[in-house]
């Protein structure tokens, strides 16, 4: 099939049956098909949607959210997961500001250049936003081009994601480029999908190699296995009488860099010897909760929660600016690591304790 009969069949099908009310379609300004192709990234449009609508209700163009505090980008990023994207988020929107004079840049390797932008993004915003022609390869893209091309292998490997951006390439047309490149992306999350494809609709499967050859489940290539290492974390839930639990800030590096999470000492030191150290007293009860597991990419985090009655309220024993008291659903919205949002949650709806002493 010659690239132009891919790209006119494409979008003959995206005319019918592709996405064109999602809310960053009605207006593609740059900095709006930005937010969203970051949002975008290992997230499902559903997920994204409420998170996209808030966030451009707080910060509706890049002066706002290059003025923001920190805090105030990852509180309204808690829930969807990968931090580091809005960490860069708001970097890049200061490197906007600063030497752009608050205009994205239309170059893509000055866009490139921008903290959390890579190419595919990079094509991705300029070929929505102004219908510059670059080929895209998201997930979604490498997933159709993997299937309907048969091009084996996992796409993490050079030669294999070399390849695909050669048809990627070759696939992307010279005329309605932004519109293509929504429909490729609209194909592969709808149709073309990871598990139960649904190839009766796709207006390749009389072309697909992957289909014709009844190998739909082996492309794109998975990544090669590996164990994931098992980690132990001690979170200290120190709880007020008034419900507000004590959260410390994480360093602006590393796992959960700049988010709000619980205390966690060293497995040797007792929780009440870390209390009395860092807020001049020891608790009134100490409760062990129901532990739970958390997986990252590259490792499971074993969490066991120690819960601590601290008794009234003790303002005036933080004395640390990264830590403060916290009223979970009432304090103002801090960035929360998923785990920890999950746990106050479950406080809040008064989980079983399992062991006290």
């Amino acid at each position: 099939m010659s690239s132009d009969t891919f790209s006119q069949r494409l979008l003959t099908w995206h005319a019918r049956f592709g996405r064109h009310d999602l809310p960053w379609q009605t207006d593609k300004a740059p900095f709006r098909v930005w937010i969203s192709e970051i949002m975008l990234q290992q997230t499902q449009v559903a997920t994204v949607i409420p998170y996209f609508e808030r966030f451009m209700e707080r910060f509706p163009d890049v002066e706002s959210l290059a003025r923001a505090p920190e805090d105030q980008v990852l509180g309204l990023w808690s829930g969807l997961g990968y931090y580091a994207r809005a960490r860069n988020l708001h970097k890049a929107a200061r490197v906007v500001v600063n030497d752009f004079d608050g205009v994205f840049p239309a170059d893509i390797e000055q866009m490139q250049a921008l903290p959390g932008i890579g190419r595919s993004t990079a094509g991705a915003i300029l070929a929505l936003s102004s219908g510059q022609r670059h080929p895209i390869l998201d997930g979604n893209v490498k997933r159709v081009l993997a299937r309907h091309f048969a091009v084996g292998g996992w796409a993490g490997q050079r030669a294999v994601e070399q390849r695909l951006w050669e048809l990627s390439d070759a696939c992307t047309p010279d005329v309605e480029v932004e519109t293509y490149t929504q429909a490729v992306m609209d194909l592969g999350a709808t149709v073309c999908r990871r598990s139960k494809p649904l190839c009766e609709q796709c207006p390749f499967n009389g072309t697909c190699q992957a289909l014709a050859q009844d190998r739909i489940a082996e492309f794109p290539g998975k990544r090669p296995k590996k164990v994931l290492p098992v980690r132990q974390a001690r979170w200290l839930v120190a709880r007020r009488e008034d419900g507000a639990v004590l959260l410390q800030k994480r360093p602006p590096s590393g796992l959960w860099g700049g988010l709000w999470c619980l205390p966690e000492p060293s497995q040797d030191q007792a929780p009440e010897d870390w209390t009395q150290e860092h807020l001049g007293i020891r608790p009134a009860g100490i409760s062990q909760l129901d532990g739970f597991r958390h997986t990252f990419s590259h490792f499971h985090l074993e969490i066991s929660p120690v819960l601590l009655n601290m008794g009234a309220a003790m303002e005036g024993n933080v004395a640390e600016a990264e830590r403060v008291w916290y009223k979970h659903g009432l304090s103002a919205q801090l960035g929360l690591a998923a785990p920890v949002q999950r746990l106050l949650e479950r406080l809040d709806q008064d989980s079983p304790v399992s062991k006290t002493r």
